[in-house]
C-alpha cells in the first residue's frame, strides 16, 4: 500500500493521510445536506438525491485516488447544482429528467476529451504564472466562502458586501473556531484544522448553537426515483436550448476542475516543471464520476477546492481520497450525525486554508505587467464573481492580448489563443 501510493516519495504516512481524508470529508460533507435541498427544488426526490450525492462522491474520490494518486475529494459541484436548478429547470423550464440527461452527455464528452488527453494538454500549456494565479485566486475564493459561511461578511444593497453582525452567536462560534485553529497551526500542530473543527463542534453543542443529534444511525434512502432516468431521455436533448446547457456544464466543470487540480497539486508540491503528474488520469476520474453521478441522479460532479483543507494537514497521496470515500460510505448510514457539521464549523477551516493557498501568488513574476494584470484579474474575479471558471476565463482572455502588445505572441501557445477566442464567444452569448 505504501509503495502503491508513494508514501516515501511524498513524505507522508498512514496517520497523516487518514487525518487529511477525514478533514477534507468534514470540509465538504455539507454537500450531502445542501445538494439535495437545492436539486429538490427542481422537483427531484430529496431522499434519492442524498444517496446519489454520497455514491457519486464515493465513486469519484475512489477513482481519483486509485487512478491518479491525488489527495482530492470529488462530489456534486455547488455552482453547477444551482445552475441546474435555478437556471435550467426553473428559469428555462427544462424538466429535471432532460437536464440530468444533459449532465450525462457532458460527462461522456468529458471522458472522450480526457482519453484523448485534450484536457491534459490544455492544463499543461497554461503559463506558469497563470497557474500560480489560479491557485492563489482559489485561495481567496475559498476564504471568501469561509467568511460568508461564518457570517463575517454579508450582502449589502449599498456597498454589495459589508461586515456581518459580530454579536451573532453563530458568528462568534465561527470566530472562536478560527482563533483556536489559528493558534494550533501557529504552534505547529499539524492536525490543527481538524482539531479546530472538532473543538468548534463541541463548543457549539455545549452552547446550544448546534443541535445534538437525536439518533446516530438512519436508513439509506432509496435511489429508485432518479437512478437510470438519463437512459430514457436521450432522445430529448437534440435542441439548441439543451445543447447550450450542455456547453455550459462543459465550460464551468472543465475549468472548476482544472483550477482545483492546479491549486491542490501546487499546494501539495506535486506539480513539477509546470506539469501535473497523472493529470490525464485525474481528469478521467473526474469525468467518469460525472457520468456515474448523472446515472445515480445528481448534477455535475467536480474536484472540490475544499480538498486543500486535507492537504494543509498533510495529505499528499491518493490514500487521502480513499479515506474521503470511506467517510462518505459511512455517512450513508449516519445521516443524522451530519447535522453537527454546520457552516460555522467548516468556516474557520476554509478561511485558514484560503490563506495558505494564497501564498502561491508569491511565485508570480510581479515585475512584468503583461503577467501582473492578467494574473491579478484572475485572482480578484474569482471571489468577486463567485466563480473559479469566470476568473480563469478572464485571465485567459487578457494574457494573449498582453503578450501581443509586446510582440511576444510567439511565446503564447496556439491553444491559449483558441481558448481566448472561445471565452470571448462564451461571454458574448452566455
Amino acid at each position: 500500500m505504501k509503495t502503491f501510493f508513494q508514501f516515501a516519495e511524498r513524505g507522508t504516512n498512514y496517520r497523516r493521510e487518514t487525518l487529511a481524508g477525514v478533514t477534507t470529508f468534514l470540509s465538504m460533507a455539507y454537500i450531502l445536506v445542501v445538494n439535495p435541498i437545492i436539486l429538490s427544488q427542481a422537483g427531484m426526490d430529496k431522499g434519492a438525491l442524498f444517496t446519489a450525492t454520497a455514491l457519486s462522491a464515493i465513486v469519484g474520490s475512489l477513482l481519483i485516488g486509485l487512478l491518479a494518486n491525488f489527495p482530492i475529494g470529488i462530489a456534486p459541484s455547488m455552482g453547477l447544482n444551482s445552475f441546474f436548478t435555478f437556471s435550467v429547470c426553473i428559469g428555462m423550464g427544462v424538466p429535471w429528467e432532460i437536464a440530468l440527461t444533459g449532465v450525462f452527455i457532458a460527462g461522456i464528452i468529458f471522458m472522450i476529451l480526457s482519453v484523448m488527453k485534450i484536457r491534459e494538454k490544455i492544463i499543461n500549456v497554461i503559463p506558469q504564472d497563470l497557474k500560480f494565479a489560479i491557485a492563489g485566486g482559489i485561495g481567496f475564493f475559498v476564504a471568501f466562502i469561509g467568511f460568508k459561511n461564518a457570517g463575517l461578511v454579508v450582502s449589502n444593497p449599498e456597498t454589495f458586501i459589508s461586515i456581518g453582525n459580530l454579536s451573532s452567536s453563530t458568528t462568534l462560534l465561527a470566530v472562536f473556531g478560527f482563533i483556536i485553529t489559528m493558534m494550533m497551526l501557529v504552534k505547529g500542530i499539524r492536525g490543527g484544522i481538524f482539531y479546530g473543527m472538532v473543538a468548534t463542534t463541541i463548543i457549539g453543542m455545549i452552547a446550544g448553537k448546534i443541535d445534538v443529534p437525536h439518533s446516530i444511525i438512519g436508513n439509506v434512502p432509496s435511489l429508485e426515483p432518479t437512478f437510470g432516468v438519463v437512459f430514457t431521455h436521450l432522445g430529448d436533448i437534440f435542441s439548441l436550448e439543451i445543447m447550450a446547457v450542455i456547453f455550459t456544464f462543459l465550460f464551468v466543470a472543465f475549468f472548476d476542475t482544472a483550477g482545483a487540480l492546479i491549486a491542490v497539486a501546487s499546494q501539495a508540491g506535486i506539480m513539477k516543471d509546470n506539469q501535473i503528474p497523472n493529470a490525464g488520469r485525474a481528469l478521467l476520474a473526474d469525468s467518469a464520476s460525472g457520468v456515474a453521478g448523472a446515472i445515480f441522479g445528481t448534477s455535475t460532479t467536480a474536484s472540490f477546492v475544499e480538498s486543500s483543507a486535507g492537504v494543509a494537514v498533510g495529505g499528499r497521496t491518493g490514500f487521502t481520497s480513499i479515506v474521503i470515500a470511506f467517510c462518505f460510505s459511512i455517512a450513508l448510514f449516519f445521516s443524522p450525525v451530519l447535522s453537527v457539521i454546520t457552516p460555522e464549523v467548516t468556516a474557520p477551516a476554509l478561511i485558514i486554508v484560503g490563506a495558505l493557498m494564497a501564498t502561491e501568488i508569491r511565485h508570480i513574476n510581479w515585475n512584468r505587467l503583461e503577467v501582473v494584470i492578467p494574473s491579478f484579474v484572475t485572482i480578484i474575479m474569482m471571489p468577486l464573481t463567485f466563480s473559479v471558471a469566470t476568473g480563469i476565463a478572464l485571465g485567459f482572455i487578457l494574457y494573449p492580448f498582453a503578450m501581443i502588445s509586446l510582440k511576444k505572441w510567439k511565446e503564447v501557445h496556439p491553444i491559449m489563443y483558441l481558448l481566448c477566442g472561445l471565452f470571448i464567444v462564451y461571454f458574448a452569448f452566455s
